[in-house]
């Protein structure tokens, strides 16, 4: 499992955008760490990276839950305001699995049982001096 370091923001933002080669044009990435891990500067590069927005036009979804960029081609998912999973199913994340589009969920470790089998996960950790240390793992 492939492990990196950065140490801004900009760095993070980059760190995404090169991963973002490696990301299937169609699948599921979920986006794991505390608040303030980095998980929105990690998606801002991979959104950039497959072409689909500039990082300025990305932002969490913690309010919308759901935000789409590149015409439907990338979905930025975010259910820290979800307690429960009738609440993540009303919102229709199966109808976005099958769909041709990557899927970047923030904190769908919590609803597991919702989550397609095979899926990348991404885990961010905050170090001290603001580096982040960010582990990617392929589920099969």
């Amino acid at each position: 499992m492939p492990a990196y370091r950065t140490a801004t923001e900009e760095e993070t933002i980059a760190l995404g955008e090169e991963l973002a080669g490696g990301l299937p044009s169609r699948g599921v990435v979920l986006l794991i760490g505390n608040l303030g891990a980095g998980k929105t500067m990690l998606a801002k590069g991979i959104v950039k990276g497959l072409g689909a927005a500039p990082p300025e036009e990305v932002s969490s979804p913690t309010f919308t839950l759901i935000h789409e960029y590149g015409g439907g081609r990338v979905f930025h998912v975010d259910l820290y305001r979800l307690e429960e999973p009738r609440e993540v199913a009303t919102l229709g994340l199966d109808e976005l699995f099958e769909r041709d589009a990557l899927v970047l969920i923030e904190w769908g470790e919590r609803f597991p049982q919702l989550l397609p089998d095979r899926r990348t996960e991404i885990r961010l950790r905050a170090l001290p001096n603001d580096e982040r240390e960010i582990e990617v793992t392929e589920r099969t």
